[in-house]
């Protein structure tokens, strides 16, 4: 718990967010427990690539303006996780994060992602209609390590011309532990961006609630608005 509070505090560096400024009417979805059930552990696939695959990824097209409509006619979030052979990171975040059963549920029914090889050479078609592999593209995207997950902005219509950084909303490099996971991805699917870019404020509050919930008192609240 404290390696995942302190890798919060590391984020400052590593974790590139960007808000929309677009005021959406649709009320957040309420936010998730800070904690879950961790079993039954969910077991992820392993690909001939040498990947780990999880059963609900995207299997699509690539796409990626037609997979992010498909997302919000879903009512979900869109994402694109780089990942590559032989990543500790990558193994780390399928056995270690995503096999908690409360997160890998969260995730699974709150986004859709799409996964791509950063050496990969399958073709991509990017928001602006550009094709390119999926290596180029992370070169085009400046994704440097993995895993790197790129969250999409909810609204993405109008831009034809755009790509990359003003679509996105925040980017979650190299591996961290369970907490910092699940918070940023309750930060995204709860729009707290809107009202409070801070994502450190919002995680260190929901470190708060665990810390209280370990040390068996009524935890503080975190507002989601």
């Amino acid at each position: 718990m404290r390696t995942a509070f302190w890798s919060s505090l590391c984020l400052a560096g590593a974790l590139l967010a960007t808000t929309t400024g677009v005021v959406h009417p649709a009320e957040p979805p309420a936010l998730p427990l800070v904690t879950g059930e961790i079993e039954p552990r969910v077991v992820p696939l392993k690909g001939e690539d040498g990947l780990y695959h999880q059963a609900w990824f995207v299997q699509s097209f690539l796409d990626l303006k037609e997979d992010h409509a498909e997302a919000m006619t879903k009512g979900r979030r869109f994402a694109v996780i780089f990942e590559q052979r032989g990543c500790i990171y990558c193994t780390k975040m399928h056995t270690e994060v995503l096999s908690q059963r409360y997160i890998n549920d969260y995730v699974r029914e709150n986004f859709n992602i799409v996964q791509l090889d950063l050496w990969g050479s399958r073709e991509v078609t990017d928001f602006d209609g550009i094709r390119a592999t999926e290596k180029k593209l992370a070169e085009r995207w400046g994704v440097l390590f993995t895993p790197t997950i790129v969250f999409f902005k909810e609204n993405v219509s109008g831009q034809s011309a755009k790509w990359g950084p003003p679509l996105e909303v925040a980017r979650l490099p190299l591996g961290f532990g369970p907490a910092t996971f699940i918070d940023l991805f309750a930060w995204i699917r709860g729009k707290v961006y809107e009202t409070d870019p801070n994502f450190q404020r919002f995680h260190i509050a929901r470190m708060a609630e665990r810390d209280a919930l370990k040390a068996g008192a009524a935890p503080p609240k975190v507002k989601s608005d």
